[in-house]
């Protein structure tokens, strides 16, 4: 199972983050920022199968956020991993942090 997937529309670009989202992953968050950046729409990262996050995951948050010329990137349905993190290191301040699907995009 893919645990990063980018899917394009006419009107944003969705990122699906499951699983463990570690230093394994550096490479495929790398193109899925690349391919997010490229499109410039907005950007919804769904994370509500996230297990587990550590820097990496935080870190492609944080460039997503900082990067993308349609601020602010949409966080969907953080599980409490994720929000502590983003807390934790403030770059929930640079995201639109939303529990619910509706506005999302």
């Amino acid at each position: 199972m893919e645990r990063v997937v980018v899917i394009a529309d006419a009107g944003e670009t969705r990122v699906l983050l499951s699983g463990e989202v570690d230093a394994t992953l550096g490479a495929e968050l790398s193109t899925a920022c690349a391919a997010v950046l490229a499109r410039d729409l907005p950007v919804v990262v769904d994370v509500r199968d996230v297990a587990f996050m550590d820097s990496t995951g935080v870190g492609f948050l944080a460039r997503l956020a900082s990067r993308t010329s349609r601020p602010p990137v949409v966080l969907l349905h953080p599980p409490p991993v994720v929000r502590f993190l983003i807390t934790k290191t403030r770059i929930g301040g640079l995201l639109d942090v939303r529990e619910e699907e509706d506005g999302a995009g």
